[in-house]
């Protein structure tokens, strides 16, 4: 099974606030549904429409997605054409979506709070269920992510979560808590690695103190600095690409990990979710409002939805994907994470996009790794 690696989630340079500048210089209309939410009006598409006439550009995270994707959905399809262009950061995605009022982009790959900053500017397409009838394939907790209740707006494409990622011949006492990160004893000084990417940095504090991960409270951001400042100096190193090489190598033995990320078919290595809690992070599929080409977008999505396809994903990325035919025809290798129920998933806190407040998180990251 191979690893990808990639920074999928970095801070948070776009969000709904800044958004709403490139809505209102490309004239983007939306409205306000019953319960507050901004959402673009959907269009009319035809179930039935000729999509030879219909051709598709996508963007997505390089290794993401099968390298023969393209061609084969073509194939499989009938449009004329599939064209894959790479972003490495969900703010190169959303620079590339908000860039003018056509991006010229028909289906986006971008993590969930970054598809809620989207649809609440009016630049998605709602998702017509009726031509997607894959999206039956997906777990029921799938419709239940916090950011988009229902997949009005955003197909899940794979799912996990956030804990400590530990070398069970090396540690003392098994990891439990958040704490045993941010206040390591004395044989895990300096051998403990946590991340850098704005909200991740903040979990493990967010967490360990009692509050949420989407706390917008300045007296809550406070207190979670000052515990992030304290931990530092115990600090192997701040790593958000290759702690799992510094716990294979032993230079570490504990570390913040995303379950994919942490090597666990490996010798000696496991994943622990504390105590206190964590997240539910999910990478998502949403469809543009200026796309010209939104049957062939929702045929695409529909495709890679098939439980061949999607199952790829969970063999070639070690994510997780919600999608339970998908699922059960992977084999899922001794001491995987692959195996995590949804239920498990779904009790972690989905991240959310916070608007203007997510400036406080991009100021807590740079004065905890300024200092």
């Amino acid at each position: 099974m191979s690893r990808i690696r990639f920074t999928r989630r970095l801070p948070a340079a776009v969000t709904a606030a800044g958004l709403a500048l490139a809505v209102a210089a490309c004239g983007g209309e939306s409205s306000t549904s019953s319960e507050g939410t901004t959402v673009a009006a959907a269009d009319q598409l035809k179930p039935n429409a000729d999509l030879s006439q219909q051709s598709l550009q996508v963007t997505v995270w390089d290794g993401y997605t099968p390298k023969e994707l393209p061609e084969k959905a073509k194939e499989k399809l009938k449009v004329k054409e599939v064209k894959i262009g790479l972003h490495a950061t969900n703010e190169e995605a959303m620079a590339k979506l908000t860039a003018s009022g056509d991006s010229g982009i028909d289906v986006a790959f971008v993590s969930g709070q970054y598809a809620q900053a989207l649809n609440e500017q009016g630049l998605l397409e709602p998702i017509h269920a009726e031509l997607i009838p894959n999206l039956a394939n997906l777990y029921p907790e799938a419709t239940q992510l916090s950011y988009d209740k229902g997949n009005k707006f955003s197909v899940p494409y794979t799912w996990g979560t956030t804990g400590i990622c530990y070398r069970t011949d090396l540690v003392k006492s098994t990891p439990k808590s958040w704490n045993d990160l941010l206040k390591p004893p004395a044989w895990a000084d300096k051998k403990v690695t946590m991340m850098t990417t704005e909200r991740w940095l903040a979990l493990p504090a967010l967490k360990a103190l009692g509050y949420s991960v989407n706390t917008a409270k300045d007296e809550e951001i406070a207190k979670a600095k000052e515990l992030l400042l304290a931990a530092k100096p115990h600090l192997l190193a701040y790593d958000d690409t290759t702690f799992g090489d510094k716990l294979k190598s032993g230079e570490a033995v504990m570390v913040e990990a995303w379950d994919g990320w942490c090597p666990t078919t490996e010798k000696n290595i496991k994943f622990a979710v504390p105590k206190e809690g964590s997240d539910l992070w999910v990478d998502t599929m949403v469809i543009m409002k200026s796309s010209k080409n939104k049957e062939a977008a929702h045929a695409l999505i529909n495709y890679i939805l098939d439980p061949e396809i999607h199952s790829w994903a969970a063999e070639n990325i070690n994510y997780a994907v919600p999608n339970k035919a998908a699922m059960e025809r992977v084999k899922i290798p001794e001491g995987s994470l692959l195996g995590i129920k949804p239920a498990e998933l779904l009790n972690g806190e989905s991240i959310i996009d916070l608007g203007q407040d997510s400036t406080k998180y991009t100021r807590l990251s740079s004065e905890v790794t300024a200092q």
